[in-house]
């Protein structure tokens, strides 16, 4: 059994994406991470997975997570987040932010390999310093707690913290983490089919004069 978790919050303007803004209005950042909850979640359903869980923060939740389960973000930091879900959960399990709308079903396929006697964690690190993804064999929010988190230096506490556990990790691909209005136009340019590619380009004059901008490479590190 796989549960794949996706962690996003309810695209309300002025509350998300707010980085993007300028250039982009906070009507429009919004919407572009609108567009990037649907394109995880399109990939997200291409997954074997067992469980499709929306980790939620919000009243609404978006179209097309109908045949996903809720469960409600608590309080607190990110980390208490987590480690929450990770204590509510059974069996192998999969969490995916909703940052890196270029998200392919192959970055996470090997996460979705037959049981392995070698690994006991998956980690998708981002190109900002944090992970997109984290998969844990046996998972426990002990793991997670106390890590701290939107830094430059989240992902290697979150290494660091796997490690002292004892977990044999394997790396998944690098991805860009959309943060700022650069960020947006990497993943835009490594998805250009996206929902998210397609609706930068028509908001944003840049991503729409040059679709075909140089793609970021992805790594298969831990570094």
């Amino acid at each position: 059994m796989t549960t794949v978790v996706v962690i996003c919050k309810e695209t309300l303007p002025g509350k998300v994406k707010t980085r993007l803004h300028p250039p982009l209005t906070l009507e429009q950042a919004a919407e572009v991470a609108a567009a990037a909850i649907q394109d995880t979640l399109a990939v997200v359903r291409q997954l074997p997975a067992s469980r499709r869980v929306l980790l939620f923060d919000g009243n609404r939740t978006p179209p097309g997570s109908e045949d996903f389960d809720v469960i409600h973000q608590i309080g607190g930091g990110l980390d208490a987040r987590l480690g929450a879900l990770f204590d509510e959960v059974d069996g192998r399990t999969v969490l995916v932010g909703m940052d890196t709308p270029q998200l392919t079903v192959a970055d996470l396929a090997p996460a979705f390999d037959d049981p392995s006697d070698d690994v006991d964690a998956w980690f998708g690190p981002a190109n900002d310093g944090g992970f997109w993804a984290l998969g844990l064999e046996r998972p426990t929010g002990d793991l997670l707690r106390g890590v701290p988190m939107s830094r430059d230096d989240t992902g290697a506490h979150q290494l660091r913290r796997l490690a002292e556990a004892g977990l044999r990790v394997r790396a998944l691909p690098e991805l860009v983490d959309v943060d700022t209005i650069d960020d947006a136009r990497l993943a835009a340019a490594a998805g250009p089919d996206t929902l998210f590619a397609q609706a930068l380009r028509r908001l944003d004059p840049t991503t729409a004069g040059d679709p075909d901008a140089s793609r970021p490479t992805t790594e298969e590190t831990l570094s």
